[in-house]
């Protein structure tokens, strides 16, 4: 049985909110709703926005060395040592917590990343479930939509919702992000296949009665420009928070948060959602004006509508050591983790009104 009362579990109804820092726009902020099942799982807080992080494993891919990651072929019976998996759960909550340190409160949004055949949860997604009042984000990727809607893969999308449901814990699930990307096409097919693969997975959770679930579409920013994006969307009826990943690109030498999110937040006003900002990061090619970009878009984001932003303290989009555009760890930058740390202690994005400490 699920539990009443859950970490982000909330009013499943949230009126337009009208506050200081907002946009302009904010009058035009639409009556937000969900289909999520309050006090169970994940709805949006009345005010402000939730802050959470994607934080990788310190011997993590983007991280390791050949002299630091440690071997798969170690038996625990003649070592002593432990096994990878649980090597990696605790090493992911160490990365997490000193994230967290330096940021001077807990997150209130954990990412964890997770392939489509990846049995779940892993160790490290248990750590982190069970790492205080966190609330996962779960980012599934997918497989072929064609193939699920023949139901080719029911088995496997059954064995995932009975585990997701028996975690008794709140999980936003965002299933195949970045729907809308070419590069995704030989999967994904066309707008059409997507949204019956979608429907699919929403109702076999329905039939296993996975209620502990939000359901979270998420597309790019750059999709809402070229209008590759919108046809994407499976309906409000189906969605329970709209989500974008939001980047500033590898094309630019630099670009406020406004100009990446201008035309996805026109469009989302239509959508009577709360907004998740799932994966957003100031790239370390910005230098010296990282802070500046930090506190700008501290601003940008104070929108009525938009209920969590999470930030991707990760390189590991780089395509190669270089590339410092597409590189957005902060932590060794404290210009930048000051700037970050003043974000994430605002009030508008500390809405459960958790401790903040002095920093690490």
């Amino acid at each position: 049985m699920m539990p009443a009362v859950t970490a982000l579990g909330g009013m499943a109804v949230v009126g337009a909110l009208v506050g200081a820092g907002c946009s302009e726009d904010s009058t035009a902020t639409p009556k937000i709703t969900v289909t999520a099942r309050a006090g169970v799982a994940p709805t949006p807080p009345a005010q402000g926005a939730y802050f959470g992080a994607w934080v990788p494993p310190l011997l993590g891919p983007a991280y390791a060395t050949p002299t630091k990651r440690p071997s798969a072929k170690a038996s625990p019976s003649t070592t002593g040592s432990p096994e990878p998996d649980e090597l990696e759960a605790k090493d992911g909550m160490t990365a997490l917590t000193g994230f967290e340190r330096d940021l001077g409160r807990r997150v209130d949004i954990v990412q964890s990343y997770l392939g489509w055949k990846t049995d779940f949860p892993r160790k490290v997604d248990t750590a982190l479930l069970e790492g205080g009042d966190r609330t996962m984000l779960l980012t599934w990727s997918g497989t072929d939509t064609r193939e699920i809607v023949t139901g080719k893969h029911d088995a496997l999308i059954r064995e995932r919702a009975r585990a997701i449901k028996n975690t008794g814990k709140p999980i936003f699930l965002r299933w195949q992000r970045d729907m809308d990307k070419t590069s995704l096409r030989t999967k994904v097919h066309s707008p059409e296949a997507f949204i019956a693969a979608w429907k699919h997975l929403r109702t076999i959770f329905k039939r296993e009665k996975v209620d502990n679930v939000a359901w979270v579409w998420c597309p790019t920013a750059r999709g809402f420009t070229s209008r590759g994006a919108q046809p994407f969307y499976p309906g409000d009826d189906q969605v329970d928070w709209i989500c974008v990943d939001a980047q500033p690109g590898g094309d630019f030498e630099y670009r406020d948060m406004s100009e990446t999110l201008k035309i996805f937040m026109e469009w989302v006003r239509e959508h009577p959602k709360p907004v998740m900002v799932a994966e957003f990061g100031v790239p370390q090619s910005y230098g010296t004006r990282r802070a500046e970009w930090l506190r700008k878009a501290a601003q940008t984001l104070q929108n009525p509508q938009i209920k969590a932003v999470v930030y991707f303290n990760s390189n590991e989009q780089a395509q190669e050591q270089r590339d410092r555009r597409r590189k957005y760890e902060v932590t060794g930058d404290r210009a930048a983790v000051s700037a970050l740390r003043e974000f994430a202690t605002t009030p508008y994005f500390n809405p459960r009104n958790l401790p903040v400490t002095s920093g690490g």
